[in-house]
């Protein structure tokens, strides 16, 4: 009796070792950690020099026609808006309804917002709508064509934010290098005018730097739809990398190698079995 019991276990030990042990775990529950996605502000320059014509047709339309590109191409996300000239304010918070979003890009403007540029305000605002309990990484697209002349934080100051809430920003210069034909506020309104693009590259760069994230310089349409590529690319690898490190990794030639051993202290227990019988 013992011994057919002996050989009905080996039998199921062997059976289990070759098929894999069975998990209850479905694949749709595994893709939902990628439909977790991470939280992304984009903080975008409204101010009167983003209506330049060195893109088609300004600086600013052409801003936001690849900030809707980059938007379709990340269902998964919760995807925010802030703008920011002088001051800056939340056009949209996170959201995964990407259709409100992509309304509120399309119509934004700085018709009624301040003038001048505050960075240090812009990234500080999209810092603030970020939620410190996201599970996924947090993201900040920063994009100017100017220098910090305005705001009571500088951008700095921002940065240091930024890192300590983890957020990873990414910094776009946008604009041509040399002139560019821009809006000059003048007594006799706004006048048309050759004027120096003027980029402040480094502290884009410290922005970057501090927070793990990079500077980018985009000086043409095609330049600037290559860096919203890049920037998905990076931000995909960077999440999958987490879900995949977050998983203990599945070996089943373990379970064989445990089955083997267990058959085999079986089979050598029942030949004594057998031998001690006989004598």
């Amino acid at each position: 009796m013992l011994s057919s019991i002996i050989k009905l276990f080996i039998f199921a030990l062997l059976v289990t070792a070759l098929t894999g042990p069975f998990s209850w775990e479905s694949p749709e529950g595994r893709q939902e950690n990628f439909k977790n996605g991470i939280d992304i502000v984009l903080a975008l320059d409204v101010s009167l020099s983003m209506y330049a014509r060195d893109f088609d047709p300004n600086r600013l339309d052409a801003a936001k026609r690849v900030a809707m590109d980059f938007v379709t191409e990340r269902p998964g996300d919760r995807i925010g808006l802030v703008v920011y000239a002088g001051e800056a304010y939340t056009s949209c918070p996170p959201t995964l309804d990407h259709q409100v979003l992509l309304d509120k890009i399309a119509t934004t403007s700085g018709e009624y917002i301040d003038g001048g540029t505050a960075i240090g305000v812009g990234l500080g605002t999209a810092v603030n709508r970020l939620r410190a309990e996201s599970e996924g990484g947090k993201v900040i697209i920063l994009l100017t064509d100017g220098t910090n002349n305005s705001g009571e934080i500088s951008p700095e100051k921002a940065a240091e934010l930024a890192k300590a809430k983890g957020i990873r920003v990414y910094t776009i210069g946008m604009g041509t290098k040399g002139e560019a034909l821009s809006p000059i506020p003048t007594a006799f309104g706004i006048q048309w005018q050759m004027a120096p693009v003027d980029i402040d590259e480094d502290i884009l760069k410290k922005i970057a730097f501090k927070t793990k994230g990079s500077y980018f310089r985009a000086t043409d349409q095609k330049s600037l739809v290559e860096i919203y590529e890049k920037i998905e690319k990076l931000e995909k690898a960077k999440f999958l990398d987490r879900v995949y490190k977050n998983e203990p990794p599945s070996d089943p030639s373990a379970f064989l190698n445990w089955a083997i051993v267990l058959c085999l202290i079986l089979v050598f227990y029942s030949l004594l079995q057998f031998k001690y019988a006989g004598e």
